[in-house]
């Protein structure tokens, strides 16, 4: 019988993603597409309320401090403070001027930002701005901290197109757990080309940042490397809250910040999401989707209308990805509340891109293997072509202006991982041998790549020379060194 369920089962299927991750059984927990060694002794439920009974908050959008000429001058404090995510208790949590999640910088292309990061914590840190094309001393290298006590300031020249992006701690060995504790942020670009569309703007563009936790019996984030108990859900740093809307088109700009954990996002009456927008924009034209599959970090720029739907409605965004589906299946419930004039609409076709045929000629094709040990040893590793990260080697050396193909290819049997690549957006050829799907069709910065798995890539090196970084954005397996550099000259 063909229900709602296969249709989204068909629709990661097509992904090239299981259910459940490989070598679990259908009823067992699975976590975030990888399967890890056998959970340790049982653990006390978190203490988190029934769903839908806290409301979804909208992050705050940062005024700059000053704007002349063509820059606008920004001042965020990362420091310690608590949040209550769940209803009455006060969790630590790790900020960018006390908000959890961070809040949103709103930026223009052709326009500078500088952000002036002030360290009030006790440990080093560095803020990359993820899908941004920036020289090397403002991309938050893993390796470039600032230390307690001191300020760094970050130029933005955002002589990008449009995009959602997003802002996060980069230290190694620790942006696994600073990232899982709150140091997360949103970076809105937009330009003439967007903002001449008629999309639901304002109050009806909101940003959504999903992820997954785990609480202990106090309240407070615990954090494990690698933790596939981490099945509290949360949206705007509320766990599966409720966000009220009108009877009418809005834009969400959905962020997978979790650590490990793959979203398959659904509604629950089985209507497909439009998705309209990728990594790196909009895409060409808006794809109907039953199942949108994110990985940690990717974004997806979605319209849902509400206004096919009765004044009373809720409906729920669910989440059909690995896992148990009574711990992580539902992520956000919308209730219809009231009507409201909607003058926006979707246009057939978003924006122009290069088809495949007509992209730059690559000059080189480079291969390069992800993997991590999963034979169950306690302190397992993560490689890039059987390599640990070492900032002092340089991994790869490429021309400045030229493009090239990289076949990123996942080795391992049941550990899923994902790719991205500092400075650029690429383009993403094929999936497994077959052209890549319309999801996939726009201008990325991440892709996910299941256990066995390869996907071609088109990269154009043409903004800035110097040294970034490569890394699998499940960060607990960065934190374990699977990340390279490469070198623009």
């Amino acid at each position: 019988m063909i229900n709602r369920r296969t249709v989204l089962g068909g629709a990661l299927a097509a992904a090239g993603l299981p259910l459940l991750a490989p070598g679990i059984p259908a009823g067992g927990e699975a976590h975030a597409a990888e399967a890890l060694p056998p959970a340790g002794p049982h653990r006390a439920q978190d203490p988190v309320p029934p769903a839908f009974t806290t409301a979804m908050p909208v992050p705050p959008v940062l005024r700059p401090l000053s704007s002349t000429g063509d820059v606008d001058v920004y001042k965020l404090t990362i420091r310690r403070s608590t949040a209550e995510i769940l209803p009455g208790t006060a969790t630590d949590v790790l900020t960018y001027d006390g908000h959890f999640p961070g809040p949103v910088i709103q930026a223009r292309s052709g326009r500078r930002v500088l952000v002036r990061h002030h360290n009030d914590l006790d440990m080093p840190v560095t803020v990359h701005l993820h899908g941004a094309s920036v020289p090397p001393p403002y991309d938050g290298n893993p390796m470039d901290v600032f230390a307690p006590g001191t300020s760094r300031t970050y130029v933005y020249t955002n002589r990008q197109p449009h995009a959602s992006l997003w802002f996060h701690d980069h230290a190694h060995h620790m942006e696994a757990e600073h990232v899982y504790r709150g140091l997360t942020g949103t970076y809105l670009l937009t330009d003439e080309l967007e903002q001449s569309l008629p999309l639901p703007k304002g109050q009806y563009d909101v940003p959504v940042t999903i992820r997954d936790a785990r609480f202990d019996e106090q309240g407070q984030l615990a954090y494990t490397m690698s933790d596939r108990n981490r099945t509290t859900i949360l949206a705007n740093g509320k766990p599966t809250p409720y966000f009220q809307v009108a009877a009418r088109k809005y834009r969400f700009r959905l962020l997978n910040a979790s650590n490990l954990r793959l979203f398959a996002l659904g509604l629950s009456d089985g209507t497909p999401l439009t998705q309209i927008g990728s990594d790196g924009g909009l895409l060409e034209r808006p794809v109907a989707v039953p199942a949108l599959v994110l990985s940690p970090g990717e974004r997806a720029d979605v319209v849902i209308d509400f206004s096919r739907h009765p004044v009373g409605t809720r409906l729920v965004l669910t989440n059909s990805g690995p896992g148990r589906p009574d711990q992580v299946g539902k992520v956000l419930r919308f209730d219809v509340v009231r009507k409201a004039d909607d003058p926006s609409s979707i246009p057939k076709v978003l924006r122009t891109l290069p088809p495949a045929t007509a992209l730059p000629k690559a000059a080189v094709t480079r291969h390069i293997a992800l993997s991590m040990d999963e034979d169950g040893r306690p302190d397992p590793r993560g490689f890039i072509n059987g390599r640990l990260y070492d900032p002092d080697r340089i991994d790869t050396t490429v021309a400045f202006g030229s493009s090239e193909i990289w076949n990123v290819t996942n080795t391992n049997r049941r550990i899923a991982h994902n790719f991205h690549l500092h400075l650029v957006q690429f383009r993403v050829l094929e999936r497994g041998g077959l052209p890549a799907g319309p999801t996939e069709a726009g201008l990325k910065d991440t892709v996910r790549v299941a256990p066995g798995e390869t996907v071609k890539l088109h990269v154009t090196f043409d903004a800035f020379r110097g040294d970034y970084v490569y890394h699998c954005h499940m960060l607990d397996h960065s934190a374990m060194g699977m990340m390279a550099t490469f070198r623009v000259r």
